[in-house]
Order: structure tokens, then sequence, then C-alpha cells
């Protein structure tokens, strides 16, 4: 009986390493197509094209998008803890990527489909994920684009201010 134990613990580790060199080995290929996060240390925003007249006053704007940008200083706390709530309650706390909030939408999403159900599956993407995926991704629903949205967003925080990410 005590054999039959080590050779289980045996197998267990084995299997363990073995699942460790796997998942290193997707995150080393998917890291190396990646684009560059540093390209959005770079961004200017499309912003509009303003017309004034010789008094100041405003005759007309032109631009495919209307953004202005706005200095995290410059952005109401209020509105800040408005988007932290709705999008992302862990924002100041996590690398990049909110574990618990991935785990929590990896049991749902299982306990959906084995149920049969036809909803649309619920997502786990962090403010850094989804500055990623906006500027350097594609909007595909795959689980390779969101295994690159993810390693961008763990490179970004470690390049960025979680106000220069929310700036983003």
């Amino acid at each position: 009986m005590l054999r039959f134990i080590k050779y289980v613990i045996t197998f267990g580790i084995a299997m363990g390493v073995a699942i460790a060199v796997a998942v290193a080995y997707i995150i080393y290929g998917a890291s190396k197509t990646l684009p560059s996060h540093e390209s959005l240390a770079r961004y200017e925003p499309p912003v509009m094209t303003r017309i004034h007249a010789g008094n100041g006053s405003l005759l007309a704007e032109y631009a495919r998008e209307r953004r202005l940008f706005v200095p995290y200083t410059a952005i109401p706390e209020r509105l800040v803890q408005a988007v932290i709530s709705a999008e992302d309650k862990n924002f100041f706390h996590h690398p990049g990527v909110d574990i618990e909030a991935l785990v929590r939408a990896v049991v749902v999403n299982l306990q959906a489909a084995a149920n049969g159900s036809r909803r649309r599956f619920i997502g786990a993407s962090t403010i850094t994920q989804q500055v990623a995926k906006n500027f350097l991704l594609t909007n595909e629903r795959t689980i390779q684009r969101k295994l690159n949205e993810a390693l961008i967003a763990i490179r970004m925080e470690g390049s960025f201010s979680k106000q220069q990410i929310m700036e983003l």
C-alpha cells in the first residue's frame, strides 16, 4: 500500500511539472509575438482640429473622433472611483491581472457551460487589460487574445503608473 501511495505522489508531481512546463512554453511562445507596450508611451490620441475666429470664439471642430486628452490630475476623483467601481474594483491592488476575478469567471462560466446555458460568458478583464486590448489588440474572442491581453497588461503595469494607465 505504501508503495502505491509513493507511485501516486510521484505521478502527481510529474504531471504537475509537465503542466507547468507546458504553460511556460505557451506563455513564452505567445510573448514573442506580442505588440510592444512601449508604443503606448508614445501614444498621442487623435484630437480635434479647432478653428477659432480672430476674437477667439470657436468656429468649427473637425475630427473622426471627438476625443480630448485629460491628464489624471484633471479627472474628478468621483469619476475615477465610478469607473473603478464599475470596471475593476481591485484596479489599484493587482499587477494587471485580477486572479480572484479570473478564477471566479472561470468557475461561473464552467458551471454555465455544464448546465447547457447559452448566455454570454462573464469576463474578468481589468482596466489595464482593456487598455491593452483597445490599443494593441483586436476584438476577437479567443483564448489566445485573452492570454496576449494578460501578458501585455502585466508588462504595462511594470512600465506605467496606475494613473498613467487610467489616462490611457
